[in-house]
């Protein structure tokens, strides 16, 4: 679906077939001599079939466009490597820009290995993995593809049209997420940092972040924009941000403590914890989950640990060949 959003810049809605997401907002900033794609959906026919026709409608030629990426999932970055024309500009946050650069065929066995040892259980780990979205709807980026990767950083301007963008890191969702705010029209394109009717998914899937903290962090961040127009990644535009964010931080405490909750007096992997918590999800048991949701779930119970562990709330030791996590809480 096509729309334009407000003079001179659109959206376009890019299907995502099987996914809760629903689909992708792609936004065209249409300029004189080249225009800027914000997102793109995955690298499948559909999507490709969606987003070049809904270019065509704005009158936007992909070979005449650079395109900036709020982060690194194959739902926003999926379609870049075959769209980008030669010499276009890919525009993405720097922390995104390196893990891109720096991938090796052991990126995914590191994750497996990660969630085997808390509590993930064996035989789910192929089917979860093997319907990840993130592995089956990216192309890799050639090394061509990767010389062009304009990295962007806090207060960097993207200037296209009638607009002025400063980009702003929103790390969180992915540790290399961006946002691009236009202070003077008051419009802040923002990825999957916030989102309406649905929240971001905050994951852990290795021990070196805390993604949780960064996402809070970060909606901190952005709390004082002078903001009327909120173009987010996925579903709706909406206004009033501060209120969304408000309603986000209070769904986190309130998934921290329902973790804590959960450990009460037992020792458990994280895989348990996940099985436990509350899922806005149409499945009336967990067993029912589909092994990707379940790994969607279960990065995010760890996020959520991770968070609590630091705080010294949760604490963590091995046992067997796993990881168990504790209540440090005290009763008193």
């Amino acid at each position: 679906m096509f729309e334009e959003v407000v003079p001179g810049l659109y959206r376009i809605q890019v299907p995502l077939p099987g996914s809760p997401l629903k689909a992708t907002n792609s936004y065209v900033v249409k300029g004189t001599e080249r225009s800027l794609i914000i997102d793109t959906g995955w690298n499948r026919e559909d999507c490709m079939t969606a987003l070049v026709s809904g270019l065509k409608e704005c009158g936007v030629d992909s070979r005449q466009a650079d395109f900036f990426i709020t982060h690194m999932h194959a739902d926003h970055s999926g379609l870049v490597p075959t769209l980008a024309g030669e010499g276009a500009k890919i525009y993405f946050g720097w922390a995104d820009a390196e893990i891109i650069r720096s991938a090796t065929p052991d990126h995914w066995e590191k994750q497996i290995d990660f969630a085997r040892k808390r509590g993930f259980p064996e035989e789910e780990l192929e089917k979860a993995l093997g319907s990840h979205p993130g592995r089956r709807y990216t192309r890799r980026y050639s090394t061509s593809a990767s010389l062009n990767l304009s990295v962007l950083k806090d207060g960097d301007t993207i200037s296209i049209g009638n607009y002025l963008f400063e980009c702003i890191e929103t790390p969180g969702h992915t540790e290399g997420h961006i946002c691009l705010y236009e202070p003077s029209k008051k419009i802040f394109i923002c990825g999957d940092h916030i989102l309406v009717d649905i929240t971001p998914n905050i994951t852990l899937s290795s021990e070196e972040r805390n993604p949780l903290k960064e996402y809070l962090r970060s909606l901190d961040k952005v709390y004082d924009l002078d903001v009327e127009l909120v173009l987010p990644g996925h579903r709706r535009i909406f206004r009033n941000h501060q209120e969304r964010i408000r309603d986000l931080k209070k769904h986190h405490q309130t998934r921290l403590e329902e973790v804590i909750s959960i450990l009460g007096k037992d020792k458990q992997n994280a895989f348990q914890v996940a099985s436990q918590m509350t899922w806005d999800i149409s499945y009336k048991s967990w067993d029912l989950f589909p092994s990707a949701q379940k790994w969607f779930a279960f990065g995010e119970a760890m996020a959520h640990l991770k968070y609590l562990e630091e705080e010294g709330k949760v604490g963590s030791e091995t046992e067997g060949q796993g990881i168990v996590f504790f209540t440090r809480v005290s009763n008193a």
